[in-house]
């Protein structure tokens, strides 16, 4: 009996042992799986295993990494933003071909445009039609829109010209239409800027490589440079970031850190290096004077006789700002323009003003043009970056100060200290205003390689500080200068193009309509003058845009 209940005891204590075993590892099991999910984490698609520890520890939270944000509104901006960006749509371009063929695509050569007969003669007050027919290097007819179009009306011998309006018929023909306001002989440009093929490259690239011209800075402490590169966006996998965006206007800016020097060692801005993003096969559709600015031709004569008025006019369909006659600018609307072709009428105007002057190098144009005019003005730029400023001209007697800065990133231009990159908006808000100042602003041409939201936001920055002076400083005259037209090869269309500065342009002028701001009209002013098209306009040009600046800092004043 005794040996039969000790056999039994040690069947109940080894089932005991069995039983606390195996609730041991089911309790172990089930805290090991839940902290390792098995069905959830791809283990097994690794070439190698580290079993977890039981103990599942806390992981840090990971710093949050700052994404590319070249569509970025801010939260404000976002319902306007897009509404004015639907309002500037382009009409959709086909993809290229596949397999690619140049004899596809538009050619300005092949295509051809014709003047609508008028049965009673043209004259002065009415208007002039032209049938346009683009075709493919086949000389085949397009069947689709999309192509980038202008037409100039113009006659040499009495310094006259002004532009068309072109409407696309998204079915490879066009109608531009034209005022006719002198009397004598007019002729008609038509000229393909930039072919629909193309703009869908530029549209791809816009999209997709907007980094295409890198900016750099300089970073120094002591004896010890580096040189990083910086923009816009920055992939945050490639290196730490800088955050270089601005606090007050969201405008932002990165560029990567430096290997050994902190992010407060910055000391320059300049552009970099131009990236070449697009095929041997892409770069057929940017021949100067083929496919790109490229002149249509008549079929039949491209030049009338425009009679004289007989009776009244009818009313225009298409009314420009302006147009040339007698190689003057004369503005169909808005403040005459009056000549000021001395030192002493340009004085006499200033007399008691301020003008200041903020942008890109067009506008800088207007501050060398005044500077070189008034021999009095004393300049103070002996330590300014030769590009860009600041700059400043006073005459104490006649109590006159003119200033010019360049706007800020992303400005292509060459070292320029970080200190004096300044935003447009951050520097209307220093402005003191008032009825004896006078602002111009022009920002555009640097803007030609990023997705138009970041153009956007720019400007509605500007309108901010520029209503916000209005309120504060009652009597400032704000004048905007528009985007102009340029000489285009294939750099320039990748990084600047006219089809995209078209975009820039038609998005500035819905931005400040109705704003009180009084806006230059460098794009009609430049497309419709006999001098070659250029990001920087002939002394002529600018000759006539200041006047027009200063014909609306001293109006005529009427009896």
């Amino acid at each position: 009996m005794k040996m039969g209940k000790l056999a039994a005891d040690k069947r109940t204590v080894f089932v005991f042992l069995v039983l606390v075993t195996w609730s041991t590892s089911v309790f172990l099991l089930r805290s090991y799986t839940k902290g390792y999910d098995f069905m959830t984490v791809p283990w097994y698609k690794t070439t190698s295993f580290t079993q977890p520890p039981f103990a599942v520890k806390t992981r840090a939270p990971e710093p949050e990494v700052q994404r590319c944000s070249f569509k970025y509104l801010p939260p404000a901006h976002i319902e306007e933003g897009r509404r004015l960006l639907d309002s500037i749509t382009w009409p959709e371009t086909l993809p290229l071909p596949k397999p690619f063929s140049l004899n596809l695509t538009t050619s300005g050569s092949k295509s051809t445009f014709y003047i609508e007969p008028e049965a009673e003669g043209w004259r002065v007050g009415g208007e002039l039609t032209v049938r346009i027919q683009m075709k493919d290097f086949s000389g085949n007819p397009k069947s689709s829109g999309g192509d980038f179009l202008i037409g100039r009306l113009h006659n040499r011998e009495l310094g006259a010209g002004v532009v068309g309006q072109v409407q696309d018929h998204l079915n490879g023909t066009f109608t531009a239409v034209f005022p006719l306001l002198w009397n004598g002989t007019a002729s008609v440009d038509v000229t393909l800027v930039q072919s629909s093929e193309s703009i869908s490259v530029l549209k791809r690239l816009t999209e997709q490589n907007p980094d295409r011209i890198d900016f750099g800075s300089d970073f120094r402490s002591g004896s010890v440079k580096e040189t990083t590169t910086c923009n816009v966006c920055l992939d945050p996998l490639k290196g730490p970031l800088c955050n270089y965006s601005d606090p007050s206007t969201g405008e932002q800016w990165f560029c990567y850190k430096p290997k050994t020097l902190d992010c407060d060692k910055r000391v320059s801005h300049f552009v970099d290096k131009k990236k070449k993003i697009i095929s041997k096969e892409e770069e057929s559709l940017f021949n100067t004077g083929i496919n790109m600015k490229a002149s249509l031709k008549a079929v039949g004569s491209n030049t009338v006789t425009v009679l004289p008025k007989a009776g009244e006019s009818q009313e225009m369909s298409f009314k420009p700002a302006g147009y040339y006659f007698n190689n003057i600018w004369r503005p169909l609307s808005g403040p005459a323009v009056r000549q000021f072709n001395n030192a002493s009428a340009i004085t006499a105007c200033l007399k008691g003003k301020q003008l200041h002057m903020f942008g890109d190098s067009t506008v800088r144009q207007y501050y060398s043009y005044i500077t070189q005019s008034l021999k009095n003005l004393q300049t103070f730029d002996k330590h300014s970056s030769s590009l860009g400023g600041p700059f400043l001209a006073v005459n104490q007697t006649d109590d006159i100060m003119v200033t010019y800065r360049t706007h800020g990133v992303p400005i292509r231009i060459y070292p320029l200290p970080v200190s004096q990159v300044q935003y447009v908006a951050r520097e209307l808000d220093r402005v003191t205003g008032g009825p004896n100042t006078v602002v111009i602003v022009g920002v555009w041409a640097h803007f030609g390689s990023y997705p138009m939201e970041l153009y956007c936001q720019r400007l509605l920055n500007i309108r901010r500080a520029i209503l916000h002076l209005f309120i504060r400083a009652p009597g400032t005259k704000v004048i905007i200068r528009t985007g102009n037209m340029k000489y285009m090869n294939l750099f320039y269309s990748v990084t600047n193009s006219d089809w995209y500065s078209l975009q820039l342009d038609k998005l500035l002028r819905a931005v400040f309509k109705d704003t009180g701001v009084f806006l230059l009209e460098s794009w009609e002013m430049v497309q419709a003058h006999y001098l070659p098209h250029e990001i920087h306009p002939g002394p002529e040009i600018i000759k006539l845009m200041v006047d027009q600046v200063l014909s609306l800092t001293c109006p005529e004043t009427r009896h």
